[in-house]
């Protein structure tokens, strides 16, 4: 007998999705990647109330950052039978609740409504537990946050789990760093060395080889000594640079960087561009991506990998000329894959590159976590898995 028989289950999602301005959602995944979890509640006889930010309202109720579009989603697309609560907390919620029926789902609306949610205020949080019976966290994409609905509920729940998306994340990310295969390569790319320090600093004790890419790589060839033209720069984080090429050297890690990039002479799709070696950028020309022969080694390295783990863009692949290196590393890590390889894939540039290449099914996990995954990379606790006793 399921322990969730009968039961009013409160779930924690993630269904911060992108809308446009017609309130139109963009992008399903988050929501598609939750339906085990609903699925599973609703076969055990469970009646999911579900629950979810959007955006950033900043404790106001703003009818762009409400939940409906979502529910009308489930309905339309999906098919289930959802009843669309317009507050989250409250005598009114309740009542809804208590009159659905077994099949049917609740949605609560979004929780940052109430500026007692991202202070984890105990009051809010003794509220949203009342909406339920036992608590399911399936928000892997919100466990970075310390907040009323992922953190302070569980004190006011006794029966806790954690959904089947936490659990992959957790499963993927957590093979990846306490029981790493080898080779064991991380790739790390996008604009900023800043957001990415302490995942590299970590990553430093388990990988063979760290592969970067991105506009963070001009400032380690700044530290290099290499002229950069007008590419990307931070400047404040060149000597940190030069810290982490010789942090790889004395731990003996293989740190692979780009020795050749295709520069363009201004910063769109139309302008001229062209590949030379990465210490032979002339003034004025713009770094945009990685070329062929750092292509064709970054490429062997992963396909020669047993587990490899991709956080950001090679180039700016948001523009068709300059895609081309994501592109191939999204290929390698297909290849590698199909080899054998585990591979997952965090961050959300890196997520929607693969996407956008139709290779996110050929990969084996794709986190939905951006800021929860790096924090996760860097060896940090996250506060809604701590919160859950995992």
């Amino acid at each position: 007998r399921s322990v969730l028989k009968d039961k009013k289950v409160l779930v924690r999602v993630d269904f911060n999705v992108p809308l446009d301005e017609n309130l139109k959602i963009t992008d399903d995944t988050r929501i598609v990647q939750s339906l085990p979890t609903i699925d599973k509640i609703i076969d055990d006889h469970g009646i999911p109330i579900l629950m979810s930010h959007l955006g950033r309202p900043k404790g106001e109720k703003k009818a762009k950052f409400s939940l409906k579009p979502v529910a009308d989603y489930l309905i339309n697309n999906y098919g289930y039978d959802v009843i669309f609560a317009d507050d989250c907390i409250g005598d009114d919620v309740l009542n809804l609740i208590n009159n659905a029926d077994i099949g049917q789902i609740v949605l609560l609306e979004n929780l940052r409504f109430y500026k007692e949610e991202e202070a984890n205020d105990l009051e809010f949080a003794k509220k949203l537990a009342a909406n339920g019976e036992v608590f399911v966290n399936d928000a892997f994409g919100a466990a970075h946050r310390a907040h009323a609905s992922t953190a302070g509920i569980t004190q006011f729940v006794e029966e806790k789990y954690a959904g089947k998306l936490m659990l992959d994340e957790l499963e993927y990310l957590g093979k990846a760093l306490n029981s790493p295969v080898r080779p064991f390569v991380a790739i790390i790319g996008g604009s900023k060395i800043s957001g990415k320090i302490d995942v590299i600093r970590n990553l430093m004790d388990k990988c063979n080889s760290i592969i970067i890419g991105g506009g963070m790589m001009f400032t380690f060839y700044k530290a290099m000594g290499y002229n950069i033209g007008n590419s990307i720069l931070e400047a404040d984080k060149v000597d940190l640079a030069k810290e982490l090429i010789e942090l790889a050297k004395s731990k003996g890690v293989n740190l692979l960087l780009p020795t050749d990039v295709v520069i363009a002479d201004a910063f769109n799709n139309d302008a001229n561009f062209k590949s030379v070696s990465s210490n032979d950028i002339p003034d004025g020309w713009i770094g945009m991506d990685i070329s062929e022969d750092s292509i064709k080694t970054f490429s062997e390295t992963i396909i020669a990998a047993k587990i490899i783990v991709w956080n950001g863009p090679m180039g700016v692949f948001e523009m068709s000329n300059f895609a081309n290196g994501t592109f191939s590393i999204a290929k390698a890590l297909a290849t590698a894959t199909d080899r054998g390889a585990i591979s997952i894939v965090g961050g959300g540039d890196s997520v929607a590159a693969i996407k956008q290449m139709g290779y996110s099914k050929k990969v084996s996990h794709v986190s939905t976590g951006g800021g929860a995954s790096l924090e996760f990379l860097e060896g940090k606790q996250l506060p809604g898995v701590v919160a859950l006793g995992l």
